[in-house]
């Protein structure tokens, strides 16, 4: 039952061909049961699973016990680090919903400039990109797109704006939890010293800030067409240079979890700085009518994201683990105008928060950044990867070979308990505590609503991690790996659609890598790509996917109380979608190839 077992690629009938069929069909159980039966996400991971499973000792002769192992590894690293990021990342974010100062720091972005097109570049790209960087998993799109209504955006464009801007930050969210999933499951498929989060990280920010130039000048199209783009193509363009600039320095030398943080608020700065010299020529009223904004929001009384894993609309600022400002109201006292799901304009318009608390409010990022750069100093990052701060130990009974008869390097469980991204957010969330001024058991009752909150998601995470480590050590990726090598070059221009097509059902640029990372460096070494390159190109090509997922248009279109309307909303950005990819798609084509391949680390 625990005996060894070693890999082997084609065990039906000799054949690749015909082994890909049914090393395909945990894949097929998922895309079936969350496309089109659209089955709860943590149900469908877990049957996907068990197909895996039944695949793994029926057809590939691997031992039960080992199959077994295979998945409790997964699982386990589901848990941490990639959970262990996620859960205490959204409980700082809400701890700063817990006393109030989200809403302050939304007010402080909000009062940027009354026009709506430059609205949509702070609220929905910049602090949408901040929003990610924390919390991830549909919160900035749940966030943002309350924020927009707010501002007097129609219904079903603050939905579209939101959904599109969520595309460039997302390969880095929750601290780049998508990247270290991405590392972890590629670093054992192939011999390749590169495949580590550090350099997959420095790769994917050589791809993504180029999109992220082109994201905000589709924002402004989006809000107000040719004009928008005539009119405030400055602002666009300095805000997605900016960000682009600082994803790219960022994730290349300084530090990959804190990417998309430093990257949004030095777009938001840059933005603020541009409008003290610069403003639109006319600023056109572009806000919904009562009617519009009401017709939008009138959806069910129950009709909250809180449980597609996002925030509830309403007055008061949206929390994942569902706690509310200390006394019903941010320090400032937003107000409502009964609207569900739209605050109350002229509140907004008038409310002024006092300098220090507005400080207080981004403090939060800032004491982030610090922690974040200090336990990324050289000698500090040496000292942490060292025994006991981290300890790798071989998972207790697993015994897999690889096909050359070598052992997985996956089967060996990096436990690096004090400079995981996930431990350093609890040090961070303790100092947040402190500095807004939260009693003990206030963060802690936020903490235990975040697990609660999460609960499904934890479940959904671990099982599609425990699903990738079985198709990984069953031999079933290896499989479907020298199936696509076939198409030999051809496979670099589609690897970023594979990516693409992950996120799209999946809602999630880490079940996406977790599921197709290790094939795509099996498929880059047996074809003479690059695996680095096509590696990178999963996760840069899923995060535009992210606007199509049947999950995030959920979540939009209640959070404007637009239920049972998400196919409307799918045809408003499925085009922007498949033009971003093609472009993605393009790029990457080009970094395999002498013209652009010196972009390659």
């Amino acid at each position: 039952m625990f005996e060894q077992f070693r890999i082997v690629t084609d065990p039906v009938a000799d054949s690749v061909a015909l082994s890909a069929i049914f090393a395909s069909l945990s894949l097929l159980t998922l895309f079936l049961l969350l496309g089109v039966l659209r089955m709860r996400a943590w149900l469908a991971g877990l049957i996907s699973l068990a197909v895996a499973l039944i695949v793994a000792v029926a057809v590939y002769s691997m031992p039960v016990g080992q199959a077994l192992l295979s998945a409790t590894e997964g699982a386990a690293f589901g848990f941490f680090p990639i959970l262990w990021i996620v859960i205490n990342a959204i409980w700082v974010y809400n701890l700063t919903v817990v006393s109030g100062h989200f809403d302050v720091l939304r007010r402080s972005m909000e009062r940027v400039s009354p026009d709506m097109r430059i609205q949509a570049i702070i609220v929905a790209f910049c602090f949408g990109a901040l929003l990610e960087a924390l919390a991830g998993f549909g919160t900035p799109v749940a966030v943002t797109v309350v924020m927009l209504m707010a501002l007097g955006f129609r219904p079903m464009r603050a939905a579209a704006v939101a959904l599109i801007a969520n595309t460039a930050p997302v390969a880095y969210g929750a601290l780049a939890t998508p990247i270290v999933t991405l590392g972890t499951v590629t670093s054992g498929a192939v011999a390749d010293p590169r495949l580590t989060t550090d350099t997959l990280g420095a790769m994917v920010g050589r791809q993504t800030p180029i999109l992220a130039v082109i994201v905000p000048l589709v924002l402004v199209a989006v809000v107000d067409g040719r004009r928008g783009v005539r009119q405030t193509w400055p602002a666009a363009v300095v805000a997605g240079l900016v960000f682009g600039l600082g994803q790219f320095v960022a994730s290349n030398y300084v530090s990959v979890p804190l990417t998309d943080i430093i990257a949004s608020l030095a777009s938001a700065a840059a933005v603020v700085l541009l409008l003290r010299m610069w403003r639109p020529a006319e600023s056109p009223d572009l806000h919904a009518s009562v009617g519009e904004a009401e017709g939008g929001a009138a959806g069910s009384p129950d009709s909250s994201v809180s449980s597609a894993g996002g925030a509830p609309p309403g007055g008061a600022a949206p929390s994942v683990g569902g706690a509310s400002p200390v006394g019903g109201a941010s320090p400032g006292g937003a107000a409502s105008d009964g609207r569900q799901g739209v605050p109350a304009r002229s509140a907004t318009a008038v409310q002024h928060d006092p300098p220090g608390e507005v400080i207080r409010a981004y403090a939060p990022y800032l004491i982030i950044i610090a922690i974040f750069s200090i336990a990324n100093l050289g000698p500090i990052k040496e000292a942490l990867a060292e025994e006991p701060w981290t300890v790798v130990f071989a998972w207790p009974g697993l015994d897999v070979l690889g096909a050359n008869g070598q052992p997985l390097a996956s089967t060996k469980f990096t436990f690096g308990w004090l400079p995981a991204a996930g431990t350093l957010m609890i040090l961070a969330g303790i100092l947040t505590a402190v500095v807004l001024r939260i009693g003990p058991r206030a963060a802690f009752r936020a903490y235990v609503r975040t697990y609660v909150e999460l609960r499904h998601a934890i479940v959904t995470v671990m099982a599609v991690l425990a699903l990738a480590y079985v198709l990984n050590q069953s031999g079933q990726t290896n499989t479907l790996g020298e199936l696509f090598a076939a198409a030999g070059g051809v496979f670099l221009f589609l690897s970023s659609i594979l990516g693409w097509i992950g996120v799209a059902v999946t809602g999630s640029d880490t079940s996406s890598n977790a599921l197709f990372g290790a094939l795509q460096v099996q498929t880059a070494v047996k074809a003479g790509l690059d695996p680095v390159l096509l590696a990178a190109a999963n996760s840069s090509g899923g995060v535009l996917g992210k606007m199509i997922s049947p999950q995030n248009l959920a979540i939009a279109a209640a959070a404007v109380g637009m239920a049972g309307k998400e196919g409307d909303l799918f045809r408003r950005v499925v085009g922007w979608s498949l033009v971003l990819l093609l472009f993605m798609c393009v790029l990457v084509t080009l970094q395999g190839t002498p013209v652009l391949d010196w972009m390659v680390p």
